[in-house]
């Protein structure tokens, strides 16, 4: 039985779900966390939705064996793959996804033109057709894939010449006020937004989904009665399939950009 001490588990493909990590942690400093990257399968965005199912559920089983309280799902690609199927084969237990923050970007203003950027396999998954399919009406959507910026970001170089290149070779056509919301529909992607925000102007507002499930992860502890008690001070343990990366994720854990 899950304890008030007992971990919060988040998942990722790699390094992207560290930006999800740390709204948890911002929000829940009390909270002990275990982080698991499956750097050494991804990308996970050029995969089948077949092979992300079974990578998923076999990471997030690990961590139930593991003793974690709620898991976090901190992919869309994950989400849309798998979380359904695993709410299903264990009702009741805390699992938390991701979704790109659609619904507040087409609602941040009259009939806005939003631009989504994601994996192509998030952009073509029915679970992300039908929220954009759900606020059509209220805004236009210009999906746009950008798998390499997963791989830029995996490698931990970060503001590199090759990444900014790519960003604005991507995002060239969308400059210029074309464009009035971004939605980064892959949690990687949060690690670029300064690049990204400096190429399409600050104007242009800019949406991620960490900070809604963040906020979703802590109502379902406090519904079940699992949060950690207050005078706790939270520790986090980073695990990787790849454990070469370990300390890179704590080094994107601590990323100032």
């Amino acid at each position: 039985m899950n304890k008030k001490s007992d971990p919060i588990a988040v998942i990722d493909s790699g390094m992207g779900g560290i930006t999800v990590l740390r709204k948890l942690y911002r929000l829940m400093p009390n909270e002990n966390f275990i982080y698991f990257g499956d750097s050494a399968n991804a990308p996970y965005g050029v995969k089948t939705t077949d092979e992300i199912r079974e990578l998923t559920v076999d990471g997030v089983e690990m961590l139930m064996g593991m003793g974690a309280k709620a898991i976090v799902i901190a992919c869309n690609t994950a989400t849309s793959a798998a979380a359904a199927g695993l709410r299903e084969k264990y009702p009741g237990y805390p699992i938390v996804g991701l979704e790109p923050a659609v619904k507040p970007a087409a609602l941040s203003m009259e009939q806005p033109i939003v631009l989504v950027l994601a994996t192509p396999l998030t952009l073509r998954e029915k679970k992300y057709l039908k929220l954009v399919e759900r606020f059509e009406g209220e805004a236009t959507f210009i999906p746009l894939p950008a798998p390499e910026l997963v791989r830029f970001i995996e490698s931990g170089n970060l503001d590199s010449k090759e990444e900014i290149e790519y960003l604005e070779k991507i995002l060239g056509p969308y400059t210029g006020n074309k464009v009035d919301a971004v939605v980064l529909g892959c949690t990687h992607f949060p690690f670029a937004r300064r690049q990204i925000q400096r190429i399409l102007g600050d104007e242009v507002l800019v949406f991620e989904g960490g900070k809604g499930a963040a906020r979703q992860c802590k109502r379902l502890l406090e519904n079940a009665d699992l949060l950690a008690e207050e005078d706790q001070q939270g520790r986090i343990q980073f695990m990787n399939s790849d454990e070469s990366k370990i300390e890179l994720c704590k080094k994107m854990f601590f990323y100032k950009g």
